[in-house]
Order: structure tokens, then sequence, then C-alpha cells
């Protein structure tokens, strides 16, 4: 008699949690579900789909490395993190990190045709999809038979957006992933230093860097520049009091200010109007600035010079498009 799926997949969470905490702790976070709509196993970056016939064909080492493989793939956003990229190309960069991150313990065995390349697997997600893009010739000895990152709502016959891409998720829905996952990733970080020996695996360190939100709001490290001290509220510059603008006197009469928006492939059209907005409150917060902008993906764009009467320039990037915002 065949064994469920469930078993199966209890297992193998039972073997991790004797062999690696972080992993074992993280895949507690993971939803298991099975699939005949994949012939493998994919993620749509909140469950995992998996297919019995496929997981039942693997050895054991192979099913732990399966599961991990997916539950990764979800844990590190890189259904979220992909944007406008060739969705192709990007699960590839995506498994050659994800793999590489596996076989760095010997525990696990990866599946029979995963995808490997040890000079690529020790960057973050986005350097080897751009390392990938520059070299096609080495892109293209890469074979995909089956994409493991799925499309939004795979397997959810309730969602409208069953065959969406993963670029069409809203704003809200990427952040309650990143949420999410990052409390998972916090928890399992918490479990493993907590046991005798406990680490984080090299992989994960340099893929949670790709994924941490900044922490200094632009607002506060303008401030820290444009007055003498942001405590002291003596020496208003009385030019722009009329218009209600108690800014304190500036050492000289501007202050330059270098921005550079991202407008490569992870940045859609909602998120770039975002980042311009940002670039409109910077120019309009304080009148003593003069702001030169870029925009950047695998080139540098501009300088634009901007002021508070300057109209924003059309975006450039995204694969050499030109994006309006």
């Amino acid at each position: 008699m065949k064994q469920s799926i469930d078993k199966i997949i209890s297992a193998s969470l039972l073997r991790l949690r004797m062999r690696e905490p972080f992993f074992a702790t993280l895949a507690l976070f993971a939803s298991f579900i099975q699939t005949n709509e994949h012939s493998t196993a994919g993620t749509d970056g909140k469950n995992i789909f998996v297919n019995y016939e496929f997981l039942l064909s693997l050895t054991r080492n192979q099913q732990d490395g399966l599961l991990l493989h997916e539950v990764l793939h979800a844990a590190l956003l890189h259904v979220v993190r992909r944007g406008t990229r060739d969705p192709i190309m990007w699960n590839i960069a995506a498994d050659i990190v994800v793999n590489g991150i596996i076989a760095e313990d010997k525990n696990f065995e990866l599946p029979p045709g995963a995808i490997r390349d040890l000079e690529l697997e020790k960057f973050t997600v986005e350097e080897v999809y751009e390392l990938l893009q520059k070299d096609v010739d080495k892109y293209k000895t890469f074979c995909l038979a089956d994409p493991d990152l799925l499309e939004s709502g795979l397997g959810d016959s309730s969602n409208d957006n069953a065959n969406s891409s993963a670029d069409s998720l809203s704003i809200s829905q990427k952040q309650v992933l990143k949420t999410y996952w990052r409390n998972a990733l916090a928890r399992s970080e918490t479990i493993a230093l907590s046991k005798s020996g406990g680490n984080i695996p090299g992989g994960i360190a340099r893929e949670l860097g790709a994924i941490k939100d900044a922490q200094l709001d632009w607002r506060s490290y303008l401030w820290r520049y444009l007055v003498k001290t942001p405590t002291d509220f003596s020496g208003f510059d009385r030019r722009f009091i009329s218009r209600g603008l108690y800014l304190e006197n500036l050492e000289g009469e501007s202050v330059k200010v270098y921005v550079a928006v991202d407008t490569s492939g992870s940045i859609d059209n909602k998120e770039l109007s975002l980042f311009l907005g940002e670039i409109d409150g910077i120019i309009n917060s304080y009148p003593h600035l003069d702001c030169e902008l870029y925009y950047a993906d695998s080139d540098i764009y501009g300088p634009y010079s901007l002021d508070n009467k300057s109209s924003l320039p059309t975006p450039e990037g995204g694969g050499g498009a030109l994006r309006c915002a």
C-alpha cells in the first residue's frame, strides 16, 4: 500500500528536525499541497505544491532535498523578488542559488537533473540573473524542464488571479508574503542559534541581505545635513517663514542631493510610481535642495538636475525600454 503524501512529508520534516534546526523550523511555516497540475513540485510564494508520483520516485534524501528546495524558494521570496524579470531566467538563477545552499549541507541530496553552477551559486539571485543576461551562451547550457516558481494562485480555485503572473501580485499581497516569511526566518534563526553548535547556512545569510528593507528614512537623513542641529530651533531662515516653512539657517545657500532610482526588471510600474513620488517629495520638502537624479538598471542614465520647479524626466531602464510612471 502506498504511503500517503502527508506521511511522506511528515517523515521528511522529522528528518529535517534531527539534522538541521534552521531548515526544520522554516519548513514548519510552509503549507504543502498535493497537485497533479505540476509534474514535480513548485511554489507560488505562499504554498508548496508537490506531485505525489514524483515525490514517491525519489529516495528519502532526495525527498528532503526537493521539499527544502521549494521551502527556500518561498521563504527567500523568490516569487516576489522577480518583478518584471524574465521568468525562466529568473527561475534558473533562483534554482542555482537554492541548490547551492542545499548542497552545502551533506545531509541532503538534490533530485536528478538539479541545476548546479559552482561559480554562480555564491551570489544572490539578482546577481546571478544579471550575470546570466550578460553570458547568453552560459544561460543556454541550463535546461529547466519544469519551472517551479509558479504563477500566483496555483491550486487555489477561490483565487480569481489563478492564471496571473507573479508580477501581478499587488503591493499589499507582496507585503503580506514578505512579513510572513521574514517572521519565519527570524524564528528559524532564533531556534538554530539556541541549539548547541547551531548556525545559519552561509547561502541563507547572503540571500537575507537581498530581502531586507532599508532602515533609514530619507527625511531623517536629509534633516541631518539641512540644519546645524535637529533640536535647536533658533536661527530660522526668514525667507521661508511666509510660506509656512520654519527652516533653520544653512551653512551655505543650498544642499546637493544625489538620488538613484532602480529601474531594473525587478521593479514594476507600481513600485516605480512610488519611487517617483518619493523623489517629488524630496525636491519639494526643502527649497534649499539641488537634486541630481540618476536612473539605473544594468546601465546608468543621467544625471538630471532637479529643483522644486522641475518636472521629473521619463524613467529609463527596465531592459532598455522607456517607461512612464
